[in-house]
C-alpha cells in the first residue's frame, strides 16, 4: 500500500468539483435503474410473468458494470481523467464527499466511485487516498421525510383483540393487485404460529410489530419480512406469499426466528428484488434479525453485490490488521 498523501489546503481546480459532479449523476443514473428494475418486480410477480422476472434478475446484475464503464468514458471524454495530477483526484474526493451529505445511498456512491477511480487510473500510479478505503459518510438515521416517501418499515401495535385484524392490515398495505385464495384462511394460520410464538407470556406496553415497507421478490416468491417486539424479546419473521393452485395469492409458511431468515436469506440462493431508497435501512433492520449474518453478505442477498464484496474487502483489511 502506498504512503498517504498529503490533501491539499484547499479546493483550487474547477474541474474536480465538474468531476465529482459527473461520477455522482453516473451513480444516480445507475442506481435509479436498479430501483426501477426492482419496483417492477411487483407487477411481474403479480402477473405470473416468471421467465421476465429471471430476466430482470440477471439484466439487473449488469447494471452495475454498465454505469461504471458508462462513467469512465465520459471522465476520459470530457476531462481526459486519467492524466490529471494526483491533487485534482484528491480534491474531487472531498467535492465528492461534500456531495453525499444528503444523499439516500452515501455507502453505494462510496464504492461506484471507487469503482469508476480504480478503472480509470493505472495501478501504478493509484493511491488509496483516491478512493473509499472506509466510509466518509456516515449512513446512520437515513430517513426520506419527503411527504410521498415510504418510511423503511411500519410500526403497528396491536392488542390481543386487535391482533387480527392487524395482520390484515399489514398484509393489505403491501396492496398487491392479485386476489388471495382465502387471506383470512391464511392470517388464521399465522395467528395460530404467532400464538406458539408468545405462548403464554403477557403483551408488554411496548408490544408491536415492525415490518418492512417493500417486499422481497425472488422467483416465484414474495416475503413480508418484519419483527415482533415484545419488551426485551424480538421475533424475526418472514410469510412468503406464493401463487396457490387456484393461480390466486396464498400465505404459504409463516417463518420465525433467526435460523429461519438465516435460511431465507442464504448466500446460496438468487439476490430478491426490492424496492428501497435507503438500502443502509433496510441493512441496518436485517441485521437486528440476524446478528450473525455479515453485513456484506446482506447487502448481497438484497441484490447489491458490488457493495457487499466492498463491505468483505474492508473486513478483510481490518481482519489482516489484527491478525498474523
Amino acid at each position: 500500500m502506498n504512503a498517504p498523501q498529503p490533501f491539499p489546503a484547499a479546493l483550487t481546480d474547477a474541474r474536480a468539483f465538474a468531476i465529482a459532479k459527473a461520477m455522482l449523476e453516473g451513480f444516480d443514473r445507475h442506481y435509479r435503474l436498479f430501483r426501477q428494475a426492482s419496483t417492477e418486480a411487483q407487477a411481474r410477480f403479480e402477473a405470473a410473468d416468471w421467465h421476465g422476472q429471471q430476466r430482470a434478475q440477471v439484466l439487473r446484475i449488469e447494471y452495475y458494470d454498465t454505469r461504471v464503464e458508462e462513467a469512465a468514458e465520459r471522465l476520459q471524454t470530457e476531462f481526459e481523467a486519467a492524466a490529471l495530477p494526483m491533487d485534482v483526484w484528491q480534491q474531487v474526493k472531498l467535492h465528492y464527499i461534500g456531495l453525499l451529505i444528503d444523499h439516500y445511498q452515501p455507502e453505494l456512491a462510496e464504492t461506484f466511485f471507487n469503482s469508476v477511480t480504480t478503472k480509470i487510473l493505472h495501478h501504478s500510479y493509484f493511491h488509496n487516498d483516491f478512493i473509499f478505503v472506509r466510509p466518509a459518510v456516515s449512513t446512520e438515521y437515513i430517513e426520506n421525510n419527503e411527504p410521498a416517501a415510504l418510511p423503511t418499515y411500519r410500526a403497528y401495535y396491536p392488542t390481543r383483540e386487535t391482533l387480527s385484524a392487524i395482520w390484515l392490515r399489514i398484509v393489505n398495505n403491501f396492496q398487491l393487485r392479485r386476489e388471495f385464495e382465502d387471506l383470512e384462511r391464511d392470517v388464521a394460520s399465522v395467528m395460530a404460529a404467532v400464538d406458539e410464538q408468545l405462548a403464554d407470556v403477557p403483551l408488554r406496553t411496548n408490544f408491536q410489530i415492525q415490518v418492512l415497507s417493500a417486499l422481497f421478490f425472488r422467483n416465484k416468491g414474495a416475503y413480508v419480512v418484519g419483527k415482533i417486539i415484545n419488551g426485551f424479546h424480538e421475533t424475526p419473521f418472514a410469510l412468503p406469499i406464493l401463487h396457490g393452485r387456484s393461480g390466486r395469492l396464498v400465505i404459504d409458511a409463516a417463518l420465525f426466528g433467526e435460523d429461519d431468515l438465516l435460511l431465507v436469506f442464504s448466500f446460496a440462493r438468487a439476490y430478491f428484488m426490492v424496492a428501497m431508497e435507503v438500502p443502509s435501512a433496510y441493512v441496518q433492520f436485517l441485521r437486528s434479525l440476524m446478528p450473525r449474518k455479515p453485513r456484506s453478505e446482506i447487502y448481497s442477498a438484497i441484490g447489491l453485490q458490488k457493495q457487499g464484496k466492498n463491505i468483505f474487502y474492508r473486513d478483510f483489511l481490518m481482519h489482516t490488521r489484527h491478525s498474523r
